[in-house]
């Protein structure tokens, strides 16, 4: 049995009523005693335990008693570890980052305590640097955790996030695999109940979804949501649902799930911003905008600032998309107070809406810090934008090649190359985009199609026409027409200058909706991290 759950079992025999100076435990004669069933506390120090959301009401009772309890016991090393854990637990599903600097304080205070043979604090250290989006910390403490106790469920869970942000296919696979063998039941310790299992389940999803093996991922989700016993944990696990449906091109899928999800837990706030995505895609504006800002209201991300923006700005809703704009900027300056590392997302968005080169400034350290595909991804559209598209595709074409099968990264590496004039790869990686998901963002969709059309059709005579090189190649591709580029016009002053030097009109950037800007990276890969 899980060391917390054991924990949370004597806690709860304690605190067992009293009659006439004995425990009222005993099961009828002959009959096998049931387990005692647990409070709000337990259960949520169960769930943080195993790896699993907790409810919102269960986590702030189990953190009020521990604030109680190490107010009278300061050396208690366990209580505190267990309050970090709580701490970090509530700010990941709330977004209320002012609980992660409480978190910090009180997993060193465990340390301090016992700064040997204490796996709990340090599987709490790698999950709040998990959420902070600090991958190369939680890393570190991860694998402290993993040593020290090697069939710790949350460790391995806290590990396999931390090598997803930092691009490890490799490391993502041990763990998962030693997860897995928790999961058969090899050796003590592995977990009991139900959630090991849906642990073991979600995150396999999670990367199988990432090794674009949808099937396989939807299947692990699917039994994941049936084996989840508490509403928070069932509502988490259809969410994960939805967003493959959702990646799917599939919005009326993706809305019935997400829906299923709220029904399950009111509280579980990702799935009105999914509802959001696929009210938009289905042409219900009103509602979608209605879904965000409940979204918003009770989860506040930058990510659904973005996509809010973004959607105000497809319905010509200009003045509500620079406020949400300025109010995304406002939440990662709020967050990095709290030590959240919200770079990947202000990248892209300074690349599409407002300074393309600092943008590159910023997401260059961001991909030294965490070289994942996602923020390859970014990068490389980042330099797109400010008009280094020689750079931009070989990271473009990383982040293809190693990341998930995503209607964003396709769509940006299509753009790319259609810079670079090669129009076969542009009209295969866009038309892939609007396959893989027709709805992918308000905003880059329009652009995408635009694109195609430009494109236009492949000339005749296949691959020796489309592809002719050397000098002896009389017949090549004809130039599609240009198409103007979302938003400001980016720097290309080599060529521009070049162009009026000859007289010539400088050729435009790449097409996209006049008077708006790029394309959302959470619109098209939610989800996420």
């Amino acid at each position: 049995m899980n060391p917390w759950v054991k924990r949370v079992l004597v806690a709860s025999v304690a605190g067992s009523v009293v009659l006439g100076g004995a425990y009222v435990l005993l099961p009828p004669s002959g009959e096998k005693a049931a387990p005692p069933a647990l409070g709000p506390a337990g259960r949520a120090m169960a769930a943080v335990g195993t790896g699993v959301p907790a409810a919102l009401p269960d986590l702030a009772a189990l953190i009020g008693e521990q604030e109680a309890f190490v107010r009278t016991n300061p050396r208690d090393d366990h209580s505190w570890a267990v309050l970090g854990s709580a701490y970090v637990a509530r700010g990941v599903r709330s977004s209320v980052v002012a609980d992660f600097p409480k978190a910090e304080t009180a997993l060193n205070t465990s340390l301090r305590v016992r700064p040997q043979g204490n796996p709990e604090a340090l599987t709490g250290l790698a999950a709040l640097a998990d959420a902070r989006h600090d991958y190369r910390a939680a890393k570190k403490w991860g694998e402290l955790a993993v040593k020290e106790a090697p069939k710790r469920w949350a460790a391995h869970a806290a590990l396999i996030d931390a090598y997803s942000g930092l691009g490890d296919a490799k490391g993502v696979g041990r763990e998962l695999e030693s997860l897995q063998k928790l999961g058969s039941g090899s050796g003590s310790g592995s977990g009991s109940g139900s959630g090991s299992g849906t642990t073991v389940r979600t995150l396999a999803g999670q990367v199988y979804r990432d090794r674009g093996w949808r099937e396989n991922a939807n299947a692990e989700l699917v039994d994941a949501a049936a084996l989840a016993r508490s509403p928070a944990e069932k509502a988490a696990c259809l969410h994960h649902v939805a967003e493959l449906a959702w990646e799917r091109g599939e919005p009326t899928e993706s809305l019935r799930y997400d829906d299923a999800a709220l029904a399950a837990d009111s509280d579980h706030h990702p799935a009105m911003a999914g509802r959001g995505r696929a009210l938009a895609a289905l042409g219900r504006p009103s509602e979608a905008l209605q879904a965000y800002r409940a979204a918003i209201l009770h989860h506040p991300l930058p990510e659904y600032d973005l996509e809010l923006g973004e959607l105000y700005e497809s319905l010509k809703l200009r003045p509500a998309a620079r406020a949400q704009y300025d109010a995304l900027r406002a939440r990662v300056k709020q967050e990095a107070a709290g030590g959240v590392n919200n770079e990947r997302i202000l990248g892209l968005f300074e690349a599409d809406h407002g300074d393309a080169d600092a943008a590159v400034k910023r997401l260059t350290a961001e991909y030294k810090r965490h070289g994942s595909p996602r923020t390859a991804d970014a990068l490389g559209w980042a330099l797109h934008r400010a008009g280094n598209d020689k750079a931009a595709l070989k990271l473009a074409t990383k982040a293809m090649d190693k990341g998930p099968r995503s209607a964003l990264i396709a769509y940006h590496r299509g753009e790319i190359e259609r810079e670079l004039e090669r129009y076969g790869a542009a009209r295969r990686h866009i038309g892939e985009a609007m396959r893989v998901n027709p709805f992918f963002s308000p905003l880059a969709v329009p652009a995408a199609k635009r694109a195609l059309e430009a494109l236009g059709e492949p000339p005749e005579g296949g691959p020796e026409e489309m592809y002719a090189s050397g000098p002896a190649a009389e017949i090549t591709e004809v130039k599609p027409r240009r198409t103007p580029r979302r938003g400001q016009p980016q720097r290309r002053t080599t060529q521009r200058q070049s162009a009026r030097g000859r007289g010539q009109t400088p050729r435009p950037r790449s097409s996209g909706s006049s008077g708006s800007s790029g394309s959302s990276s959470s619109s098209g890969s939610s989800g996420s991290n």
